[in-house]
């Protein structure tokens, strides 16, 4: 039976999965092995490599992939597989990184950055099937996007387009790892979120994007203002993009989006305010849930 290895490189997670062909074209979304692990706080390219690899051995258990599907969470130039940078994770500028999977389990490799493939999982398996207009945003370590228009993936020049988390939404707001100022995701992702409540509370250890959220819920105004301040951040993202591409859907991943209803109304409600009124779009929460880019790893062997 044919097998698919799965790999998903993220800002703070490393996760693999191993599925069977014949299973998911039957429509069952079922994992045949499935493992996450974490990161640590100052990890680098090397160590999530290493991590990488020996998490796949010990899903295929012996066996042999038929193909596998990686994705990255940083720019990647598809055309020649090479991952340009992490912006989370350093020593992975200019690296060959299919190149290197491939001479590892002597297979054929393919890969696109975590929020392309995350977009094409959801369109051929999640919340877009059906679709042949959407963006996808994954909110979460960082903020990232990818198209599909069409019914095919929009990768744009030279595999740029879909960079929405550095769309400047306030040009006098704080700097970005990026050098600009006021990014979507210098606002809106989890781990600026943090940073913002640490600043003004004084709090440096221990507090995430999900713990601020849930001293918004509780009532704290400090971080409604911060959770409020990246919805609206986000929304003006949302709205921009649809005014440029007209998408009909736009799909939402990434652990902020849990972060609850408030979250999910300014975020809607802004999205409708930057939008022109003739731009009608759902603004829908993934699927696939924080599988998403595996699944479009999956889905990226089948249509490349």
């Amino acid at each position: 039976m044919a097998m698919v290895l799965v790999l998903d490189f993220g800002g703070t997670k490393l996760t693999a999965g191993v599925v069977d062909t014949a299973v998911y074209h039957s429509g069952s979304l079922t994992w045949r092995a499935y493992k996450r692990v974490y990161s640590p706080a100052h990890g680098d390219a090397r160590f999530d490599m290493e991590a990488m690899v020996a998490l796949a051995h010990e899903l295929l258990a012996g066996e042999k992939a038929t193909a596998v599907g990686i994705s990255f969470g940083g720019p990647v130039d598809v055309a020649t597989g090479t991952v340009r940078l992490s912006h989370h994770v350093a020593g992975w500028e200019n690296v060959p990184l299919p190149e290197i999977v491939a001479s590892e389990f002597q297979t054929v490799v393919r890969i696109d950055n975590d929020a392309n493939a995350a977009a094409l999982g959801e369109w051929r398996f999640g919340a877009g099937r059906g679709v042949a207009d959407l963006l996808y945003i994954t909110v979460s370590t960082g903020v990232g996007g990818g198209w599909i228009l069409g019914g095919r993936p929009f990768r744009g020049y030279n595999s740029m387009a879909g960079e929405i988390g550095h769309m400047v939404v306030d040009p006098a707001g704080p700097h970005c790892l990026c050098g600009k100022r006021g990014c979507v995701e210098r606002l809106a992702s989890g781990p600026y979120m943090a940073a913002d409540w640490a600043e003004t509370s004084g709090q440096q250890e221990g507090v995430t994007g999900q713990d601020v959220a849930i001293m918004a819920a509780q009532g704290n105004r400090e971080a409604r203002r911060i959770l409020e301040r990246g919805a609206w951040a986000l929304g003006v993202g949302i709205g921009n993009a649809v005014n440029l591409m007209n998408p009909s859907q736009v799909i939402l991943g990434g652990g902020v989006i849990k972060s609850g209803v408030h979250w999910w109304e300014v975020v809607r409600r802004t999205a409708r305010e930057t939008a022109l009124p003739q731009a009608q779009v759902d603004i829908v929460p993934a699927a696939l849930g924080d599988d998403a880019p595996l699944w479009g790893a999956v889905a990226l062997v089948e249509t490349t």
